[in-house]
């Protein structure tokens, strides 16, 4: 009787035992792959022309017919994986406008000799790619090529985070959008309160312009990041009050000789003391309750020695290849803009994902306030923006957006209406 109830407590022992181990195996081998992304598809009737010279003589295109265009602004796929004991690794490769498309051919005309043919705009470009180590929720360092969350859409730049079928024209004009550096970030949350700081390359003033101020300062025409000067970002977050999200952020850096074409003159240069140093700082907020949604932000950019970049940056003698836009370049920059929807099915206590938004946003922004001694005022760059529209979701991960706009510019110029349809989803596939 002993052994067999001895050979039955084993036998229910190992029964135990196997099934622990099964279950274990079912947790460890639980994946740790993920895959997302999302992608944007605009069609857009421009009712204006697009002439280089609308502003310059603005008179010769006051009854422009416009044109249409169709675009897809961003398509992106996210992969990540976690590879346990707090490491993991995040990367996004982003083909903007539809990538680029180069062909070989024989031409037929010239003796049959073989030629490249650039047969779409775009760009294609790793836009992430991180490592990180967490200690806990608190502190996380990520080291690699990062999103820098300066502005609010670059901290929340997905399609189904924004109403309109392009990112806000205010923040887009003056900032990298979506802004991506290779650095290291310190990041954490600590009860209702998330902050991140980062060391950064540096912009580089050689890309500056009036049109579009630092924005193109992240760029880069080398297979490299040129590094001479390092920045620093700060965000920080807080979600102490229901529905609602208050967030600032800043920047930093001087931006002068952060190319491989930099200042060799003399120490009598007038160039000599130049820094080119970028200051920014942003505030926003994000209300979501009730079907309403309720946003708004708030830049403001200060470029010190800006009057001497500008006389660098035009009197560059490089060729005509060059990627530098040789422009002057603002000695400040604003830009600001909120916008408020409301879901028209949430009275009908609607259970499922699906919404409809009416909404209307406002933009203002100003891309080039010069120094009060500068010789030159660009007053196109002076822009109001209004939008209505609509988005309808039928599920959360995909939304159908249409809207009419109009940037209204100072008197002497032509005010530029547009009217554009959109599709767009993000989430993941693999989570």
């Amino acid at each position: 009787m002993k052994l067999k109830t001895i050979a039955k407590c084993a036998a229910l022992a190992l029964t135990l035992c196997v099934s622990s181990l099964q279950a274990q195996d079912s947790i460890t081998t639980k994946p740790r792959l993920t895959i997302g992304g999302y992608g944007e598809a605009v069609y857009t009737r421009n009712f204006y022309s697009d002439n280089m010279f609308r502003y310059s003589h603005a008179e010769r295109y006051k009854d422009a017919k416009g044109h249409g265009r169709i675009d897809l602004p961003h398509v992106v796929v996210n992969l990540g994986y976690d590879f346990g004991k707090g490491w993991s690794m995040g990367s996004e490769i982003e083909f903007e406008h539809g990538g680029s498309e180069v062909a070989m051919e024989i031409e037929a005309e010239e003796t049959g000799e073989f030629e490249h043919e650039i047969e779409r705009g775009g760009e294609v470009a790793l836009e992430q790619f991180w490592l990180q180590k967490s200690f806990g929720k608190g502190f996380n360092i990520r080291m690699g090529h990062i999103v820098v969350p300066v502005g609010q859409t670059n901290n929340a730049h997905l399609p189904t985070e924004f109403f309109t079928c392009y990112r806000p024209e205010g923040e887009f004009n003056i900032l990298p959008c979506t802004w991506h550096e290779t650095g290291i970030s310190l990041w954490g949350k600590l009860g209702d309160w998330r902050y991140e700081a980062m060391v950064i390359p540096a912009l580089n003033s050689n890309m500056f312009n009036n049109a579009n101020w630092v924005k193109n300062g992240s760029a880069s025409g080398y297979e490299f990041r040129v590094a001479n000067n390092l920045a620093g970002a700060l965000r920080i977050d807080n979600y102490s009050i229901k529905n609602l999200h208050l967030g600032v952020s800043g920047y930093i850096g001087n931006t002068f000789n952060n190319d491989i074409v930099t200042n060799e003159f003399s120490e009598t240069s007038q160039y000599k003391d130049v820094k080119g140093t970028v200051v920014i700082g942003t505030a926003e907020f994000d209300y979501k309750g009730h079907g309403l949604v309720v946003r708004g932000n708030f830049d403001y950019g200060y470029l010190g020695d800006a009057n001497l970049i500008s006389s660098w940056n035009k009197n560059q003698n490089h060729q005509s290849f060059s990627p530098y836009p040789r422009s002057l370049v603002g000695e400040k920059a604003i830009a600001y803009g909120g916008e408020i929807a409301y879901d028209i099915m949430h009275p009908m206590h609607n259970t499922s994902d699906q919404k409809l938004y009416l909404f209307g946003r406002y933009d203002y922004y100003d891309t080039y306030i010069p120094t009060a001694n500068a010789l030159t005022d660009y007053q196109w760059t002076d822009r109001h923006v209004m939008t209505l529209g609509v988005n309808y979701y039928p599920i959360k991960q995909v939304v159908i957006k249409a809207e009419y706009a109009k940037r209204f510019l100072k008197e002497q110029y032509n005010d530029e209406p547009m009217f554009s349809l959109g599709v767009a989803y993000s989430g993941f596939f693999r989570k």
